[in-house]
């Protein structure tokens, strides 16, 4: 297993479109474990391949009080489940210390594969939903910054520019 470097806004590589995953093969177990050690090291809850230059829809994600619950979602997919909306505070590995609410689905239905192949459903609510919803806009290359203002936005591009200025 390897920590990846994962990707800053606003990084361009950030906004493509990741493609399906063809078939679950020793690659794909390697990425998925891979991306689990690099969101453990970043104290993440979610991270999605695209955060680490790899355009493929792969999501990790761990929920889990005591870090303990990894979740792999291969090609997901989800469909809410009601009308209500409800906003949470989101914050993002590839846009480190900012946060902004963010109104979601309050109860997903997911579809994905695990990291063995195998296709499986649930139905998520609360952190686990939103969280669902936030890497899935991933792979579609989408940020949640893109749900704030304009000014908002504006914003948190030029901190995170400056940012990148004094790291380089």
């Amino acid at each position: 297993m390897a920590i990846r470097t994962i990707l800053q806004y606003p990084d361009p590589r950030l906004r493509t479109r990741a493609a399906p995953v063809a078939q679950v093969d020793d690659d794909i177990r390697t990425l998925v474990d891979d991306m689990l050690e690099t969101m453990y090291d970043a104290a993440g809850i979610g991270l999605a391949a695209t955060q680490i230059d790899v355009h493929q829809r792969v999501i990790v994600m761990d929920v889990s009080d005591d870090r303990n619950g990894p979740l792999v979602l291969i090609n997901p997919s989800y469909e809410p489940l009601d009308d209500e909306r409800e906003p949470l505070q989101e914050g993002c590995l590839s846009i480190p210390d900012y946060y902004a609410e963010v109104p979601r689905a309050l109860r997903v239905h997911l579809k994905a594969t695990d990291r063995d192949g195998n296709a499986y459903e649930l139905d998520a609510d609360g952190l686990l939903a939103h969280c669902i919803q936030h890497e899935c806009d991933h792979l579609e290359g989408v940020l949640f910054v893109d749900y704030l203002s304009p000014l908002k936005r504006d914003r948190i591009l030029k901190k995170m520019q400056k940012r990148l200025k004094q790291d380089a």
